[in-house]
């Protein structure tokens, strides 16, 4: 998987992309939230459940059937109270950033895939996976193998991230100038 920092950072440049002025701050929280939210599967260890079972790490929390669920369960409860937010976008954007965390886990180089389309099909990994696995644990993520998985992350996370925020920054502050006449 990898690390919850990376997950954040790389919900963060779905919001860049999503960003409009007046939208509540809650709501970009709740995007970052989706796209931590998956890897609560690893509380299933505690309990006996096995990586490779349904409800296992990586299976149908991190699944496209559960990102829209997730998403249409917060739309729905988010729209009753802010009604002026199109509903289509923000079931697309918590979507997103519920789904980038799959997308993310199936471009690391460990683990058993991830259950992308649960609970119809098997496990995934894409082809080109040149993100290291971050360990479960936040004691094994501080560790030698923690900082090789962080400049991987670095690198192949949050580099991208940040150059989607700047280029959704730049196209949001040339569609809001007006034209520049001589």
């Amino acid at each position: 998987m990898a690390s919850v920092l990376s997950h954040a950072v790389a919900a963060s440049a779905i919001s860049a992309a999503f960003y409009r002025t007046g939208v509540p701050k809650h709501i970009w929280i709740a995007g970052l939230a989706c796209s931590v939210l998956p890897d609560l599967d690893v509380v299933g260890f505690r309990f006996g459940m096995r990586y490779g079972d349904f409800c296992g790490h990586r299976g149908f929390t991190h699944s496209l059937t559960f990102a829209a669920l997730l998403a249409a369960a917060l739309a729905f409860g988010i729209l009753r109270i802010h009604s002026e937010i199109s509903p289509a976008s923000l079931f697309v954007y918590l979507f997103l950033s519920t789904a980038s965390h799959g997308l993310l886990d199936s471009m690391t180089d460990g683990g058993l895939g991830v259950a992308f389309f649960s609970p119809f099909d098997n496990r995934y990994f894409f082809p080109w996976r040149p993100i290291r696995v971050s360990p479960i644990g936040v004691s094994r993520f501080f560790s030698a193998r923690g900082l090789v998985v962080l400049r991987s992350e670095l690198l192949w996370i949050w580099l991208p991230s940040i150059l989607v925020i700047v280029l959704a920054t730049i196209a949001r502050s040339r569609i809001s100038q007006p034209e520049l006449r001589r």
